[in-house]
């Protein structure tokens, strides 16, 4: 891997492709990992963090969070040094492995992700912090691809307005504007290929609208060692979509 030409491809753009990054070995262990744990151990995870398109029926789980805790495979991939390093080389920083989540978009049902700025759930000072986005089968316009804004890490926070969709509360209120459009990227991936993004990068996923194809995807949130959590805001940021869920 060339890293000073990722570095400054990342610094530009504020996300990085990177096909081929795993075999498709690893992407089946991975694949067979996540079946099995589904199939067995789904319901000893926490209620918060399982999330379906359509509450409670398993068929349409879109999301799982922190996989760390409940399996040590999991915790493994999260500190593991192919994605830890990658994510000092971009950062410029040692980092704090957060969270291991898992991504699905249903066939027919997923839903859109809104286009939103980790950021904004983060709450960093300094916003130092990548997320990484690792595609288990093919991802296409159909079955729900992500992009991203060129250069938007550089322009600070937008605004962000509460969305109906799970999983991901918050939007960006007036995303649309002939910036956002003109520099948006789409990445069409294979099983294996990892796409990184800045907390402040803006992005979206397309829903999945295939009759048969799933979309699902692994990601890996890490924090800059210098970034600290502003708490009491977080602690008030959760209290307030609990209550708006109630």
């Amino acid at each position: 891997m060339d890293s000073s030409k990722h570095i400054q491809q990342f610094s530009r753009d504020g996300y990085l492709y990177l096909p081929g990054f795993l075999s498709r070995n690893q992407v089946e262990e991975i694949n067979e990992q996540l079946d099995t744990f589904i199939r067995d151990q789904l319901s000893d995870m926490a209620a918060e963090h399982r999330k379906y398109e359509v509450p409670g029926e398993v068929q349409t789980l879109k999301m799982l969070q922190d996989l760390q805790v409940y399996l040590p495979f999991f915790g493994d991939l999260l500190l593991d040094s192919s994605f830890s390093t990658l994510a000092e080389s971009l950062l410029g920083e040692p980092v704090v492995g957060k969270t291991l989540e898992y991504f699905n978009k249903p066939a027919k049902i997923g839903k859109a992700t809104p286009p939103h700025q980790d950021g904004y759930y983060f709450m960093l000072k300094p916003m130092s912090a990548v997320t990484m986005w690792l595609a288990l089968e093919d991802v296409d316009e159909e079955n729900g691809w992500v992009s991203y804004v060129r250069g938007s890490h550089k322009k600070g926070m937008r605004s962000h307005a509460a969305t109906q969709t799970v999983g991901f509360s918050q939007g960006i209120a007036d995303f649309g504007r002939p910036a956002d459009l003109k520099n948006e990227v789409f990445f069409p991936a294979k099983p294996g290929d990892l796409l990184l993004h800045h907390a402040l990068t803006i992005h979206r996923a397309a829903p999945n609208t295939h009759p048969e194809r799933s979309r699902k995807a692994l990601g890996w949130i890490y924090f800059g060692k210098s970034a600290q959590e502003d708490v009491a805001a977080k602690k008030a940021y959760v209290k307030s979509l609990n209550q708006r869920q109630a």
